[in-house]
């Protein structure tokens, strides 16, 4: 199922698991990937729009939503985001599209640094929003950081501390966690919360999650730190809201200088969750960015 309007969806088999994928439009093809703790719900406001310049592809990631959720690993490989950016490698394989651009936000954007870096032949384009590179992050870690990332070392403590934690009141700590990151108020949607809701108080996902970040705090470090000089070969947008943290604690344009060539993006009126808090200038500013010629 899918919040999209004029959308379908598909199960989409891979090499390694199948995926929820939600499809529309015509066009170039646009891969678009979510976040936590949400699902391919969370670009309803502005995926329908973008379907009528792309063929917008937007999957549940591994773990997330109605994708395949398979039981994490001791090195924490089965949730790294190599094997995310290998799914979608596949799924845009399985589509028939060799050659794609593509936009995450949160986790979504993490798995899509990884992609541009593990399959630069096939990424035409990319945007990242809201996040810094991730080991940039942890590096810079203080008070500051925790205060407002403490999810980060919480959901990465070993299993199962915050699946029981987190599996006694998830609804409640779903809703906490979307009021904390976003800033404008009415944001989100009734049937948005809803499917996050619907996905996210499974056990399974809930595991899948944590394995999530267990991974970015362990395999994903060792895997950054192996192509720590190699730059993004294609033209990178980044986009962040500027009454968020992201915005507040680092030079994102600087730290995402260091990683690709061509950089370009600015802040826009929000908080964590642009798409949904501040949709006219996401989609704006993807549009504009997507339409480019190569």
């Amino acid at each position: 199922m899918t919040i999209l309007t004029n959308f379908r969806t598909e199960r989409v088999p891979t090499t390694e698991v199948t995926l929820n994928v939600a499809l529309g439009g015509s066009g170039p093809p646009l891969l678009l990937l979510h976040g936590y703790p949400q699902t391919h719900a969370m670009w309803h406001k502005i995926a329908p729009r973008l379907a009528a310049d792309f063929t917008v592809i937007a999957p549940d990631l591994r773990g997330y939503g109605d994708s395949d959720k398979p039981p994490g690993d001791p090195e924490h490989a089965t949730y790294s985001k190599r094997a995310m950016a290998r799914d979608m490698a596949g799924l845009m394989t399985a589509l028939g599209f060799q050659r794609f651009a593509v936009a995450g936000h949160d986790r979504g954007a993490r798995v899509t640094h990884r992609l541009c870096l593990d399959y630069p032949e096939r990424v035409t384009r990319a945007a990242v929003l809201d996040i810094a590179p991730t080991v940039t992050m942890f590096a810079s870690a203080d008070k500051e950081f925790g205060d407002a990332y403490y999810h980060w070392f919480f959901l990465s403590q070993p299993y199962d501390l915050p699946e029981r934690l987190i599996g006694a009141v998830p609804e409640y700590y779903l809703r906490a966690k979307i009021a904390c990151w976003s800033r404008n108020p009415g944001a989100f949607t009734e049937a948005s919360l809803d499917e996050y809701l619907r996905c996210f108080c499974d056990p399974a996902t809930i595991h899948a999650t944590c394995e999530d970040y267990r991974a970015a705090a362990s395999i994903d470090l060792v895997h950054d730190a192996a192509d720590q000089e190699r730059m993004l070969a294609c033209p990178l947008l980044v986009l962040w809201g500027a009454k968020g943290f992201i915005g507040k604690k680092y030079d994102v344009l600087g730290v995402w200088r260091e990683r690709a060539s061509d950089v370009r993006g600015r802040g826009l009126p929000c908080g964590h969750y642009l798409a949904e808090e501040a949709p006219e200038e996401t989609y704006s500013e993807l549009r504009a960015f997507f339409l480019q010629p190569d």
